[in-house]
């Protein structure tokens, strides 16, 4: 069973295969290709703004804590100037946690920057990457456009398209629909001819007198024929004529006796 299994499932794979193979479209699919691509451009293109802003709300951090450093600063000189050493110790020892965290921000900066900077340069290889795709995706589409056109027109003049095979069908059809008309027209004609079909219509139909008078005539000129080639075979042109007139030698002579014996 699990042979016959497996042998099932190669089956429906190779047909869903084929399947799939018929139904795709090259353009099609380097179009798709060409939108994921726009839109993995489109994800590090976000990737790159959303450091950039992390790297400006640092800057804007460290400008505010060197700003209050700044400040701290100042305010130690001016409480030493005015001989609170404490208060101008205190101003200096928040001016140093600052400094700390001002140092943080700083490194945090950088490393920020160093991935903007790797993500622009990615984001711009990659612009160029989808350009490139972009151009030789409308090449292809173009060519396997030209290319299926050619195909089709070279299928419809050899006659191995489907559509121009389904009118050479058509016409092959009809060609033996019309020789079978003509046969059989031609068969009726042969059976009205010979009177083995009778003529309904009436058109053509003759009365039994003229068949008969047809048939007698028929045959006299049989005769005629036949006496003919006996004078040919006889002798000459004269008994031949004689044959074609429907006489004999000596039918000729036979009045000039009856005569003779009268005047007797």
């Amino acid at each position: 069973m699990s042979g016959v299994m497996k042998r099932m499932g190669m089956i429906f794979r190779a047909k869903a295969n084929k399947a799939l193979d018929r139904a795709e479209d090259p353009r099609e699919t380097l179009d798709y290709s060409y939108q994921k691509q726009l839109e993995l451009l489109q994800k590090v293109r976000r990737g790159v703004a959303d450091v950039a802003t992390s790297r400006k709300r640092l800057e804007l951090q460290l400008n505010q804590l060197q700003g209050q450093s700044a400040k701290l600063e100042d305010q130690g000189r001016k409480a030493l100037a005015l001989g609170r050493e404490d208060l101008a110790r205190e101003a200096l020892s928040r001016r140093a946690s600052l400094q700390q965290q001002v140092s943080d921000l700083e490194v945090q900066h950088q490393t920020l920057q160093g991935e903007e900077e790797k993500l622009t340069l990615a984001a711009q290889r990659l612009q160029a990457k989808v350009d490139a795709f972009r151009t030789k995706k409308e090449t292809i589409k173009a060519t396997y456009t030209a290319a299926q056109a050619q195909t089709r027109i070279a299928e419809s003049f050899s006659g191995i398209s489907e559509e121009m095979s389904d009118v050479g069908l058509a016409i092959q059809r009809a060609e033996d629909k019309t020789a079978q008309l003509q046969a059989r027209a031609g068969a009726i004609d042969e059976l009205l001819a010979s009177g083995a079909l009778d003529d309904r219509s009436g058109l053509g139909s003759k009365d039994d007198i003229q068949a008969e008078l047809d048939r007698l005539s028929g045959g006299t000129d049989v005769e005629l024929e036949l006496q003919r080639m006996k004078a040919e075979l006889a002798g000459g042109p004269s008994a031949q004529q004689q044959a074609i007139e429907g006489g004999t030698p000596g039918s000729a002579q036979q009045p000039q006796t009856q005569h003779r014996f009268d005047k007797q």
